[in-house]
C-alpha cells in the first residue's frame, strides 16, 4: 500500500501527521536531499514538500517529475508562500489539458 509524506521544517510540517500523513523534518540542504530521494525511491506515492525545502533540491525534484510516482507537491511553509507550488499545479495542468485553465489559450 502506498503511504503519503511530507518533507520539510518542523514547525511547517508537523500538524500534517495528525491527518495521519508520514512527516520527516528536515533542516539542511544534504538532509533534504538525502530524505527526498529515500522517500521517492520507496513505497510513497506522494511527496509533500515545503517551497522552502524544494528549492535547494529543484534539480532532484525534476528527475521525478516525468515518473508516475511519486507525485511531488510543493505546499507552502511557515515562512511564507514563494509561489513555486501554485506554479508547479498550473504547469501540470496545462501540461495535462493542453492550455492554461486561469487564463485561457493566449
Amino acid at each position: 500500500m502506498y503511504k503519503i509524506a511530507v518533507i520539510g521544517d518542523y514547525d511547517s510540517i508537523y500538524g500534517f501527521s495528525a491527518l495521519g500523513l508520514d512527516t520527516f523534518p528536515v533542516s539542511g540542504l544534504e538532509e533534504t536531499e538525502k530524505k527526498f530521494v529515500e522517500l521517492a525511491s520507496g513505497d510513497y506515492a506522494v511527496i509533500y514538500i515545503t517551497e522552502a525545502a524544494a528549492s535547494g533540491i529543484s534539480q532532484v525534484i525534476e528527475r521525478y517529475r516525468e515518473r508516475l510516482l511519486p507525485s511531488v507537491i510543493l505546499i507552502p511553509g511557515v515562512s511564507g508562500n514563494t509561489g513555486d507550488g501554485v506554479a508547479g499545479v498550473k504547469k501540470s495542468v496545462e501540461q495535462a489539458v493542453g492550455s492554461d485553465i486561469l487564463f485561457g489559450n493566449q
